[in-house]
């Protein structure tokens, strides 16, 4: 089945999942290893801040295997089928792991593309800024609070 993920990164993970992306250590042990990867290379970012993709799960629970390593970086916001459930050939059982090549949703990562922002480049940028911003010669830069020191 395929299903269209609704998610925020989580606050502070940025850094970790690009380099994860990078790393291609994303899903890594997953049965399903390599999805991870397409899936934030074809993941958009939406102005509400939601990055969304397409996922192919054959799972009895939507995403069920996956939901893990998806949960170390965002906070899951939606899973919904992507196409009626009785059209899907692996779901209904004419042909086993046909979600693999299948097209059956190629009209909404279409639309998907049309919508958002490529995400991996969002990310990049965001952590490239968020590094330039903790330079340590901008004076800008946030800094903790001194607590004083008892006399």
């Amino acid at each position: 089945m395929r299903y269209l993920v609704r998610a925020r990164v989580k606050s502070s993970r940025e850094g970790d999942l690009l380099k994860a992306v990078e790393n291609e250590m994303l899903g890594q042990g997953s049965v399903a290893e390599g999805e991870y990867l397409r899936n934030m290379s074809d993941a958009r970012l939406f102005p509400d801040q939601s990055v969304r993709w397409v996922e192919v799960c054959y799972c009895p629970t939507p995403l069920q295997e996956e939901r893990p390593y998806w949960e170390e970086y965002f906070d899951l916001a939606r899973v919904q089928d992507a196409h009626d459930r009785r059209k899907c050939r692996d779901e209904n059982g004419n042909e086993p792991w046909a979600c693999s090549d299948c097209d059956c949703t190629a009209r909404l990562e279409q639309k998907l593309k049309a919508a958002g922002k490529p995400f991996l480049d969002s990310l990049r940028a965001g952590v490239d800024s968020s590094l330039n911003d903790l330079s340590p010669c901008d004076s800008s830069t946030p800094r903790l609070p001194r607590t004083p020191r008892p006399s």
